[in-house]
């Protein structure tokens, strides 16, 4: 007897829920040829703030917590996504319109680069912070921290691994996360949130928006409780707006990349959403 499939409802993922736009709006997700895939929500305005609420309300405890628990968490990230890697080859396959072969090694870079982030996430300290010669009884010395809460443009030409590639790092730092995820490709997106819903991280570290990122990035680069924006997937927007809009509420602003690799692993993608804080301490003269 043949039976009705269960089609997948996507929603977006705000403070480690699973909520429908408040708007109650949706699109269509097609593949290349314009057959249906399946329909994802639409954020709207209202999405967005609370997607940046729940990412203040998870900062302290996520940016609290110790590098190495960090690294731990990311590093479960990278065991679930291999757990499920058939699921998002069908899902790549299916709306990229690539090959199988294709698919599975952007899963499988997905995966590497998260498990390449997590590593770093109890040494990029060492690295990047230092002690400052200085003249005089003190010791001075300069540690990088969290910027705060970051909004994101994924990489629109990208399921899985430009989401990643621009994730990730800003996990590593300490920061909790607002990204919106590609519009023409928001699947995976949307099954990688389930994993971290299942994963040790904690919600609203990671809030993820579906629907128009011209729609939605200038109400986040406009607020005044974002303290970072990553445009990193805004090349075809108007981001010199974005820019200025950022400059209205002092954000640190990364600029559209450009190049095959978008977003490509560097400890240069960790340190740029992070901020600097230098320590003067008296020490003996005996």
């Amino acid at each position: 007897m043949s039976r009705l499939a269960v089609p997948k409802t996507y929603k977006l993922y705000i403070g480690g829920k699973f909520p429908r736009s408040e708007s109650g709006r949706t699109y269509e997700v097609v593949t290349k040829r314009g057959a249906f895939l399946a329909n994802a929500a639409k954020a709207s305005r209202k999405d967005a703030r609370d997607a940046v609420v729940a990412a203040r309300s998870a900062l302290s405890g996520w940016a609290n917590a110790t590098p190495y628990n960090r690294g731990q968490v990311l590093y479960r990230i990278a065991e679930l996504l291999e757990g499920r890697r058939a699921q998002f080859v069908d899902e790549i396959v299916s709306s990229e319109g690539v090959s199988a072969s294709a698919a599975t090694r952007q899963v499988d870079e997905a995966i590497d680069r998260w498990v390449w982030y997590a590593g770093w996430a109890d040494k990029y300290v060492q690295v990047t912070g230092n002690a400052n010669p200085v003249s005089g009884p003190y010791f001075n010395l300069s540690v990088p921290e969290p910027t705060g809460v970051v909004a994101i443009v994924a990489p629109q030409d990208s399921s899985l691994l430009g989401l990643v590639s621009v994730v990730a790092p800003a996990l590593v730092a300490g920061n909790t996360v607002v990204v919106i995820a590609s519009e023409r490709l928001p699947l995976s997106a949307i099954s990688l949130s389930e994993v971290l819903a299942t994963s040790d991280v904690p919600g609203g570290v990671v809030n993820i928006l579906t629907g128009s990122a011209g729609e939605i990035t200038p109400w986040l680069a406009s607020h005044a409780d974002v303290n970072a924006l990553d445009l990193t997937g805004a090349a075809a927007l108007d981001w010199v707006d974005l820019e200025i809009a950022a400059a209205d509420t002092l954000k640190r602003v990364l600029r559209p990349e450009g190049g095959t690799d978008l977003a490509a692993p560097s400890l240069d993608r960790i340190t740029a959403l992070t901020e600097t804080k230098t320590v003067w301490h008296t020490k003996s003269l005996i």
